[in-house]
């Protein structure tokens, strides 16, 4: 069904994925220490000259302060513009509501949060156009996705740069460099395509009846019954989990563990769609580990502490390697996030996104990524 794709810049032995920690000294401050990150994991292999390079970023819900900060984006811009390439930064509209589900609210959004032509010195695009409706069908027979729908300016994009913000997500686990290709590069029908098959449940017994969820979602799938408990509408619902995130009460909604496997595999899927027959480069930034998407227009105190950056020409295996080191991570906070019922020594060498959704399976989606050939979970960890 599919042939392999693993880009050539990865060997098949482990991948190389590179590291940095956040430790500075005047002489090398964290900017520096990213370009030299790159650099050592020799982005500069990529035929970058005269080519257009989408710099795929999640520019922040504004209200949201956990999103990586532009001044990283600006110094990736001003190093490929070295190289001779024609970078622009860009993101694809949302499914939700918020004010990053078209382009003129969504280039505004970027604008506040400090993605503009001036501060990074380049182009901010919209991929999708400005309602969401403009893609390119890449074509390739997947075992969920036939032909997944990318936003047009990534798809005709000659190189493809993620810059991605490492943290918690309620339906994917996680959301790193996969969730950012995958999930970020599809078009408003392409989203629709990955929820489909991810409409949450309401626990009656649960619910107060707060309204939150009905004020919020997009479709208006959801009322409240005669006795004030919402319902949803599985007619309208699209699955987009705005409603799980959105809910003040434990338990309330949620996903189901068939959801978030079946979501994973087809974020996997258009993950390779965007990656297709093109040169690719990852960097993961394992800070301001918040544990739900830069979607929300807040986030939650960290849940480990502020670990490094790493980059990779395979996103699964860094993916893998930024999963661990949380894992192996202390822990900050678990009033509310983590759960009070474990001790915090317990928490130190766990995994810390299955505890805060336990009806995700991250996992699985990483795995699905190696089999159709997008990387390997295998990697070499070297310390820059």
């Amino acid at each position: 069904m599919f042939k392999s794709n693993i880009n050539k810049y990865i060997t098949m032995t482990a991948s190389k994925v590179y590291f940095t920690n956040l430790r500075t000294k005047p002489t090398s401050n964290l900017l520096d220490k990213m370009e030299r990150l790159i650099k050592k994991a020799k982005i500069e292999t990529i035929p970058f000259m005269h080519s257009f390079t989408a710099i795929k970023i999640h520019f922040g819900e504004p209200g949201n302060l956990a999103y990586i900060r532009p001044n990283y984006a600006a110094r990736l811009v001003k190093l490929l513009l070295s190289y001779g390439a024609k970078p622009f930064l860009t993101d694809c509209n949302t499914l939700y509501s918020g004010r990053r589900s078209n382009a003129v609210d969504h280039l505004q959004s970027a604008m506040e949060n400090g993605f503009n032509p001036i501060s990074a010195q380049c182009q901010v695009i919209i991929a999708d156009g400005l309602k969401g409706t403009d893609y390119r069908e890449i074509v390739i027979h997947g075992e969920y996705c036939e032909q997944p729908k990318i936003g047009t300016a990534i798809a005709d994009a000659d190189i493809i740069i993620t810059m991605n913000h490492f943290k918690g997500h309620e339906m994917a686990g996680f959301g790193g460099a996969l969730k950012n290709l995958g999930m970020g590069c599809a078009s408003v029908p392409g989203k629709l395509e990955l929820h489909s098959a991810s409409q949450p449940k309401i626990d009656l017994a649960c619910c107060t009846g707060c309204n939150i969820c009905v004020r919020n979602c997009a479709h208006q799938a959801i009322h409240l019954n005669s006795v004030h408990k919402a319902v949803i509408d599985y007619d309208i619902c699209v699955g987009c989990g705005q409603c799980v995130a959105l809910c003040q009460f434990s338990g309330a909604i949620m996903g189901d563990n068939d959801s978030s496997q079946r979501m994973n595999y087809k974020i996997a899927e258009y993950a390779l769609a965007v990656v297709k027959d093109k040169p690719n480069f990852h960097i993961n930034f394992i800070m301001n580990v918040s544990p739900e998407c830069d979607c929300w227009n807040h986030n939650d105190a960290a849940i480990v502490p502020d670990i490094g950056i790493l980059a990779s020409f395979d996103p699964v295996a860094l993916d893998k390697a930024s999963a661990d080191l949380v894992t192996r991570s202390a822990v900050l906070h678990t009033d509310n996030q983590l759960g009070n019922e474990h001790q915090e020594d317990d928490l130190c060498n766990c995994d810390k996104f299955h505890l805060l959704h336990p009806d995700t399976d991250w996992i699985s989606g990483l795995q699905h990524a190696e089999k159709i050939g997008l990387g390997q979970m295998q990697y070499e960890l070297i310390i820059v």
